[in-house]
């Protein structure tokens, strides 16, 4: 095992981490936030690069991509939404059929095609593999998707702290309570999911544009990569703070550490065909992780605590 590989492969590892962990932040939204299962991600993560891969080959910039990108992704959410509290469907089942329905629309959006390509060569990207070295610091990729996330997070952590935002909090937190606080909790249901999928659509095209292509199975297995990313940040990071703003950045750092061991699994002689294997091992040992933690290793509590005092 020659372990200069490994080093050499780890700034891509952290650099794809990074993006990924921006969809892990919109799938925080919905698991943690609005404690909904949201399984529209799928379809979203490939939406999201169909449609920025395929209005920058159209010839707009990469920034007004990544803008429509989003709005694709708003609209792919608002449909989850929609299907959930207007048609009372469950927000799972919800969630499965706008991923299913995405698949059509992206392979539409990419002109009949599975894969799209572009080219760094001919596109001014924001992002790319090729931007990991040899590039100046701040064109590296690590360096902007590590600013974007920063200015994501402080976006988001401004407005769920407005009334709108803490409203969206307390339909996740107490749906009845919320309630009957006069809160629309389906209102906000819907624009959770939107803001949520927009993310996760914007995601996309950051990764579209680091792989240099869109591809209509990208978004397949996506939200098991998200759950790690959240799971992962929750159980290594939960103590040191309950701030949402560094919640938030434990999610991102999660997504990184998901990839960093995922390159050295790699390393180590693991077969590529068993990623999604392993990934599956990841998420159920992090989600065992507190159960177990509580079941056996927490202190028992006394009993008689009135009369003992």
């Amino acid at each position: 095992m020659n372990i200069v590989l490994l080093f050499n492969a780890l700034p891509g590892a952290c650099a794809q981490g990074l993006i990924w962990g921006i969809m892990a932040i919109g799938v925080y939204i919905t698991y943690k936030i609005l404690d909904l299962a949201d399984l529209t991600v799928d379809g979203t993560m490939c939406t999201g690069g169909a449609v920025c891969i395929m209005m920058m080959t159209s010839g707009h910039g990469v920034g007004i991509s990544l803008l429509v990108a989003f709005c694709a992704g708003l609209i792919a959410g608002f449909a989850t939404g929609v299907l959930h509290t207007t048609l009372g469907i469950p927000a799972i089942l919800a969630g499965i059929l706008t991923q299913l329905g995405l698949y059509s629309i992206n392979l539409r959006i990419m002109d009949g095609k599975a894969n799209q390509a572009i080219s760094v060569d001919k596109y001014d990207l924001l992002v790319s593999l090729r931007y990991i070295k040899d590039v100046a610091f701040t064109k590296n990729t690590i360096f902007v998707v590590a600013v974007l996330i920063v200015i994501l997070i402080a976006i988001l952590y401004w407005f769920f702290g407005t009334e709108l935002g803490s409203a969206i909090r307390a339909t996740g937190s107490n749906e009845n309570m919320a309630r009957a606080q006069g809160i629309n909790t389906d209102f906000n249901k819907v624009l959770g999911l939107m803001i949520s999928n927009g993310i996760v659509a914007f995601a996309s095209g950051l990764y579209a544009q680091y792989q240099g292509f869109a591809d209509v199975n990208a978004g397949r297995g996506a939200i098991v990569i998200g759950l790690a990313a959240v799971i992962i940040g929750q159980v290594v990071f939960g103590r040191i703070s309950e701030n949402m703003a560094f919640r938030m950045l434990s999610v991102a750092l999660g997504a990184i550490i998901y990839y960093l061991v995922l390159q050295v699994v790699l390393w180590l002689g693991l077969n590529s065909n068993d990623l999604k294997l392993l990934s599956a091992i990841v998420v159920a040992i992090f989600l065992a992780i507190p159960h177990l933690k509580q079941q056996h290793f927490s202190k028992p509590k006394k009993k008689g605590g009135a009369a003992n005092a």
